[in-house]
């Protein structure tokens, strides 16, 4: 119960900025716990139990969320505004997990991390080959990978973030907290093999070395992963308020036809974001790293 109440929904909204330290608190928990109990299986335990941590606070913030839906007063408009601000709050929860999976990555000696670490870093070859069968993540790379491919493959992940939501309200925080952990690997893969090949060509072994190519490896990934990062936290919420209105209100009733539309409303967003995400992972992405 720690954990779980270190903010409750209201305050979280007015000071969103808090759930980033948050998210890194809960992440490395799950790191540090997984590691000494399941350490075979740290890679989806830690996942778990990072989503486990999180699940009071995500499943009160959709009840609010719902709520806001059957206020017969509010525009549309002016709801996806009010939506907002739990978007905010996601994201950087998930910022929070991946700056927390990443630094742990980069920080802990390389037998460690790859015990840890070795569910994400097979799902990352995985990627890499251009087998998206059985990658549960959003976040696909490589300059092969076209524009169709990665916009079909966030959509499939979409589409699974909807559907945990639906079922399990806060759920659909396991799949963004794996895509969390995958990203994060990336980053600390990243992040270690430029330092190595820098100390070994120019012998740049100090800590603001550390500090400026962590900074370029988070940039490269999360250019185009804050928008479908977004885009999936938009599903999830639809998909949780959904499941919270059909447990509370009957189907022929005005606040659930209100509380649907508006849920189709977040759901057309998303996949636009993701599509602008895809034009940004294979058009500028490239081009910058």
């Amino acid at each position: 119960m720690v954990l779980e109440t270190l903010i409750n929904p209201v305050n979280a909204e007015r000071k969103p900025w808090e759930l980033f330290f948050i998210g890194a608190v809960y992440s490395s928990v799950a790191i540090f716990l997984s590691t000494i109990v399941f350490r075979d299986y740290a890679g989806i335990v830690m996942v778990f139990l990072t989503t486990l941590a999180c699940s009071y606070l995500i499943q009160r913030m959709l009840r609010m969320e719902e709520k806001k839906d059957t206020n017969q007063i509010i525009t549309e408009l002016h709801l996806l505004k009010e939506h907002g601000k739990a978007l905010t709050v996601f994201i950087l929860l998930f910022l929070g997990f991946v700056t927390a999976f990443s630094a742990w990555y980069v920080v802990l000696p390389s037998e460690m991390t790859h015990t840890i670490f070795k569910v994400q870093e097979n799902t990352i070859q995985c990627i890499n080959s251009g087998t998206t069968q059985g990658c549960m993540t959003g976040m696909q790379t490589g300059v092969q990978s076209t524009f169709s491919k990665i916009f079909l493959n966030n959509i499939k992940v979409l589409a699974f973030t909807l559907i945990f939501a639906f079922f399990y309200g806060a759920g659909a925080v396991f799949i963004l907290a794996w895509n969390a952990a995958v990203v994060g690997t990336a980053i600390g893969i990243f992040v270690r093999n430029s330092v190595s090949t820098a100390a070994v060509n120019i012998g740049l072994t100090s800590i603001a070395s550390y500090f400026s190519i962590y900074s370029i490896g988070v940039l490269k990934y999360m250019t185009h992963g804050i928008f479908e990062i977004l885009a999936y936290f938009m599903a999830a919420l639809a998909g949780g308020i959904i499941s919270i209105a059909v447990a509370r209100h009957n189907f022929k009733s005005p606040e659930f036809r209100k509380v649907l539309l508006d849920s189709v409303d977040l759901i057309a967003l998303s996949a636009g974001t993701l599509f602008l995400a895809a034009v940004v992972e294979v058009f500028i992405t490239p081009m910058l790293f």
